[in-house]
């Protein structure tokens, strides 16, 4: 009984321990506007940002923003990652693929994408195209890069066995090098994912009429801090709960990766 107890404290403990440090800012922030260490009108504490944003919620405004916000943001990734993926697959299995396009690609990524924004204007306009092309431009090159480089550092002595049991063509790409490549090409899903929203953040800024960054801008124009904050904070979420999908896409597909084996011990 005292070991299962000891277990269940030691599981809690665990899972509780990556929300101490958000939960003592949020303590401190909500300390400092009380004490009045910083002015309320223009940094609200988390007590009025959790208001705003239970009443943007109640409204139904919460959910049609963030709809139109993760309908932009999975388009995007599905497009420029689903590039990325498919032509980094391409290129590390074939030389000759990688003699006619790595190196545009390589000159490519050393343009930050979002310098690109004005061209983006010109070619698709101000509406939702413009928008998911920048998103997909920003979410192609980690899935690439990892993807092209995971491939690379497939070890070759794996390859070689596995040709002399006879693997070869499909069998041995699908059997040995796409399984060994896998994490890397996950390390490249999370980091597309960060980009993916630090891409939406800003692509909402250009003339949009939805999306949480919509929402942040018509709060600016009306001095609602709260709100902005809110929408920060919504952000944040997203950003937290694409992190928790790629572990636990992680944790599912690499079972038997020495990561893996060290997170869970």
């Amino acid at each position: 009984m005292a070991s299962v107890r000891a277990s269940t404290v030691s599981e809690i403990s665990r899972r509780a321990l990556p929300w101490l440090v958000p939960l003592l800012i949020v303590a401190a922030w909500q300390i400092l506007v009380v004490i009045e260490v910083v002015p309320r009108r223009l940094f609200p504490g988390p007590t009025e940002v959790a208001q705003a944003l239970a009443d943007l919620a109640a409204t139904g405004q919460l959910w049609r923003h963030l709809g139109a916000s993760l309908h932009r943001a999975l388009i995007g990734l599905l497009v420029g990652g689903g590039l990325g993926l498919a032509l980094g697959i391409l290129n590390g299995l074939t030389r000759t693929g990688e003699r006619l396009l790595d190196t545009s690609f390589q000159m490519a990524r050393t343009v930050p994408h979002l310098a690109l924004i004005p061209l983006a204007i010109l070619w698709f306009g101000i509406g939702e195209p413009s928008k998911l092309f920048l998103i997909s431009l920003g979410t192609f090159f980690p899935m690439y890069l990892n993807t092209f480089h995971g491939i690379r550092s497939v070890d070759a002595k794996l390859i070689e066995a596995a040709r002399v049991y006879g693997l070869g063509g499909p069998r041995l790409i699908f059997g040995v090098i796409l399984p060994g490549a896998l994490p890397s090409v996950l390390v490249g899903l999370r980091y597309a994912l960060g980009v993916m929203w630090v891409t939406l953040i800003v692509a909402e800024t250009i003339a949009t009429q939805s999306g949480i960054g919509f929402l942040i801008n018509e709060a600016r124009e009306f001095m609602q801090t709260p709100i902005i904050l809110a929408g920060i904070l919504v952000y944040a979420l997203l950003g937290k709960l694409a992190d928790w999908f790629t572990r636990q896409l992680e944790r599912l597909c690499l079972p038997w990766h020495p990561s893996q084996r060290l997170a869970s011990s």
